[in-house]
């Protein structure tokens, strides 16, 4: 059939290179080739067989590169970026599917997820650690707030204290002053 193929490759339990298994689905659009010498290796490959039949061993390349490619990365390459990994797997088994007369049209990946619960520990981790960076930075922000009100109240106590001494300084001279014009004018008396 020369119509647009759906395949959903899935790889289950399959471990990443740091030996976490992850269960990895996808979604691809394939195509017989309708150039005529790609149309004829299709032929040669898949004349009589049926939709089915055609669909089974291109969805098992498929599996075999995404199992293959999956191997080689972190979990976190994986979950982080599918979008490059869909890249990588397309590109890998392009060639492969190309000598069957068979042209990926699209691929991407639809699912990631294990049952070791490492990606919801990752989360947890992630979460835990934004949570803590947040207590941190309230914790540093009521500091230099707490700091910051010291700072001012010993700026306002310094500006009082030097205000109460000018007044008692002025004070004590006008009753010095005082004195000693009473001094005068009871002397001249």
């Amino acid at each position: 059939s020369l119509e647009v193929m759906t395949l959903n490759p899935t790889c289950e339990s399959v471990e990443t290179a740091e030996g976490v298994p992850l269960t990895v689905t996808g979604v691809a659009q394939v195509k017989v080739m309708t150039e005529p010498e790609l149309l004829s290796t299709a032929c040669e490959q898949f004349l009589g067989k049926s939709v089915s039949h055609i669909e089974s061993v291109i969805l098992q390349t498929l599996e075999g590169h995404l199992r293959a490619i999956l191997g080689t990365l972190t979990v976190e390459a994986v979950y982080k970026d599918r979008d490059q990994f869909a890249q990588l797997v397309r590109e890998v088994a392009s060639p492969d599917v190309g000598r069957m007369g068979i042209e990926i049209l699209s691929f991407t990946i639809k699912d990631v997820y294990d049952r070791v619960e490492y990606l919801s520990s990752l989360g947890r981790a992630q979460t835990a650690a934004v949570k803590r960076d947040a207590d941190i930075g309230v914790a540093e922000a009521e500091r230099d707030a707490g700091i910051r009100e010291a700072e001012c109240e010993k700026a306002r106590m310094d500006v009082r204290y030097d205000a109460d001494t000018l007044i008692a300084d002025h004070d004590r001279m006008f009753k010095l002053k005082k004195s000693e014009y009473e001094t005068e004018v009871q002397t001249k008396k």
